[in-house]
């Protein structure tokens, strides 16, 4: 089990509206050399059970400190929030711009706040809600900024862009997979509980998150296979599960770890045709990279220097 000498491991699937048929799914483990121990997998029915977990003054295992992969983006495409800080609606401008303290912020603290953590808040008080942040992403060009630059509405960030050959979905998504949605809940979540997010934002030093993406390493394994499916269970997938659960054990990634399973944590991952538990498996191992660069004297985890705090960066990219 996790000690304060090897401080656990995690991976998130996320989802912006858990319910019973999608809750959030969380991998636990812990690394010793090359080696990647999966512990177990949990289903977290809702966020406030995620934030239940990880707050500073939570008891329990993670107490003595963890590293997580989450599956959701960290930061917005800088296009997007410069405009936001010029030309948004209400008091955006002026909270992004550092007039007007962000509500919810103490004014001695105002000053202090990175730009990830300010953004974040400033469009929670603004937005409220999931459905306010869609309006907001929907009005660009319309309700506000009319003679928006032209471009795609539905910007990248460099992070999105870091593997050739493969984009991710741009985190002003909020329809099909909604990832700007995943974005707005996650990641006040993280700042809320105070987690350190390296290259973003300073917070408890032992509770570090990192954004991950578990399709570039499917993606590495598999080529352009699907494994997964939310509507349609196939014999391909099943056979591209089976593919992938076997280079994660044998390390046959470019990560060079080696995924340590039992045989029934090996049959549940298979036999998942959502995948939510393999992109949480997935997710921690893009941690555990992240641990070791730590380990090898790194302290942004593997993300390089000189992120644009306001995109954020993808582990591994």
């Amino acid at each position: 089990m996790g000690s304060a000498a090897t401080p656990w491991l995690l991976g998130l699937d996320f989802s912006s509206a858990p319910s019973g048929r999608k809750p959030l799914t969380l991998a636990w483990g812990h690394r010793v050399g090359s080696v990647v121990r999966l512990e177990r997998v949990d289903e977290l029915p809702t966020h406030a059970a995620l934030s239940a977990l990880l707050a500073p003054d939570a008891p329990g295992p993670l107490s003595s400190g963890f590293v997580m992969g989450c599956d959701f983006p960290f930061g917005l495409p800088r296009v997007f929030v410069e405009a936001l800080a010029t030309h948004g609606p209400g008091l955006l401008p002026r909270w992004l711009g550092g007039l007007e303290p962000v509500p919810g912020v103490a004014l001695d603290q105002a000053h202090a706040l990175s730009e990830t953590e300010r953004l974040i808040r400033a469009l929670h008080a603004h937005c409220e809600d999931r459905a306010g942040f869609q309006r907001l992403v929907d009005g660009w060009g319309d309700t506000w900024l009319a003679d928006r630059p032209p471009g795609p509405r539905l910007a990248h960030r460099t992070a999105d862009l870091a593997i050739p050959d493969m984009v991710s979905t741009s985190p002003l998504q909020t329809r099909y997979v909604p990832v700007g949605k995943m974005y707005f809940e996650g990641l006040m979540r993280l700042v809320a509980a105070d987690l350190t997010l390296p290259g973003q934002r300073e917070g408890r030093p032992h509770a570090v998150a990192l954004e991950a993406y578990p399709g570039w390493l499917a993606r590495e394994v598999l080529g352009r296979r699907s494994y997964k499916s939310d509507a349609v269970a196939t014999d391909d997938r099943l056979i591209a599960r089976k593919d992938l659960v076997a280079a994660l054990e044998q390390g046959r990634t470019r990560l060079g770890l080696r995924l340590k399973l039992s045989a029934a944590q090996h049959d549940a991952l298979v036999a998942d045709p959502k995948g939510d538990r393999l992109d949480a498996v997935l997710c921690l191992v893009q941690a555990a990279w992240g641990q070791q660069r730590a380990e090898a004297g790194d302290a942004r985890y593997g993300i390089p220097a000189g992120i644009d705090p306001v995109e954020g960066w993808i582990l591994t990219g």
